[in-house]
């Protein structure tokens, strides 16, 4: 048996970048995240096939071997080929259907009436076979989008960002139900997002997109944790980078924050910048290593967190409680060395 794999390696000429992406995806969920208009959207649309690349193969390996797309086999399957489901932003329901009607799109006469009634329980939409769109919440409309995808059994999933219009409360809950209707599927799922958070939750495996080119892969925890260049990590959440002059293999100054710290991991002479994550200061002694002095620091207060601003430009974020209210300001902090991101540029 081939082991399952999706083939993705297009070429495209944009008006603002070409766009070059290139991976193979083994592993239930991949994330693609990067910043608006860096062509997340472009490379899903083109696995899908609503736009075709100028060059490149898009590949489906599992018990045989699908392809989507070969620019020198000069293949190109259309969409409705491809057994692809796309979820886009706002779920594209037919407003004059109703739920059942949604859900049964596309779906044989044959076995229609028993894969609508099956998904309607699968994915909890129990009491609204009859309702139209309009008189849905987010997440029951969803719910009938992912339905009515799940419904033909497709072999990957594409989920457009899919969270970016919603309010915070309402984003946090479908986050959860997206999770859990997906735990079953057996395919592939893609989701392009802007929004650490949600690559982090949902992907098994991370790209990082700039301007049209990779520039990160891996494990999702890998590049969260080591992301390389300063671009990776900016999009990845780390808020202090700073350029840096290397002193010895081990010690470092900082030229954005005018002090010097010692690092974990030997630099070599391609390391240009680095990172700390606002979380990793906490309280010090005066003699400890990487020690910061806290002298004219400006703290604000957020439901769930302190964020302090140190005089020279760092920034650190402490959690709290709701109720508390108070917190003074340590007269020194520290960063370990091991929590000092090394980065090119």
């Amino acid at each position: 048996m081939i082991n399952k794999s999706l083939k993705v390696n297009i070429q495209k000429e944009l008006k603002e970048f070409d766009l070059e992406v290139d991976f193979e995806l083994k592993k239930p969920c991949l994330g693609i995240l990067g910043p608006s208009g860096c062509g997340k959207s472009m490379t899903l649309k083109s696995i899908a096939g609503i736009v075709n690349p100028d060059n490149g193969v898009i590949i489906l390996m599992d018990d045989n071997e699908t392809t989507y797309f070969d620019s020198n086999k000069k293949i190109n399957l259309k969409p409705q080929k491809r057994n692809v489901g796309y979820l886009f932003q706002n779920y594209a329901l037919f407003p004059n259907m109703t739920v059942e009607e949604n859900v049964a799109i596309g779906i044989s006469k044959n076995d229609g009436d028993k894969t609508v009634s099956d998904m309607i329980k699968r994915f909890h939409l129990e009491g609204l076979e009859k309702r139209y769109p309009g008189q849905l919440s987010g997440g029951q409309q969803q719910r009938v989008a992912l339905a009515r995808i799940m419904a033909y059994s497709p072999d990957v999933i594409l989920l457009d960002e899919p969270f970016s219009a919603m309010d915070t409360f309402l984003k946090e809950q479908l986050r959860i139900e997206l999770v859990n209707s997906l735990k079953d599927f057996n395919g592939f799922s893609i989701l392009v997002t802007h929004d650490r958070d949600e690559a982090f939750q949902f992907c098994d495996e991370l790209i990082i997109l700039d301007e049209g080119k990779v520039i990160a892969r891996g494990d999702t925890h890998e590049v969260f944790e080591n992301p390389g260049k300063v671009q990776v990590a900016r999009l990845t959440g780390c808020k202090n980078i700073s350029k840096i002059e290397i002193i010895d293999d081990y010690h470092l100054k900082s030229i954005d924050w005018g002090i010097t710290l010692e690092v974990s991991e030997k630099i070599t002479p391609n390391i240009t910048h680095i990172g700390i994550r606002a979380h990793d200061f906490y309280p010090a002694d005066k003699n400890d290593v990487n020690v910061i002095d806290t002298i004219n620091s400006v703290k604000l207060e957020m439901p769930f967190e302190w964020e302090i601003t140190l005089a020279n430009g760092l920034w650190w974020k402490r959690d709290k409680e709701i109720h508390d209210h108070e917190f003074e300001i340590p007269e020194f902090v520290k960063v370990d060395p091991k929590n000092i991101i090394l980065l090119e540029e």
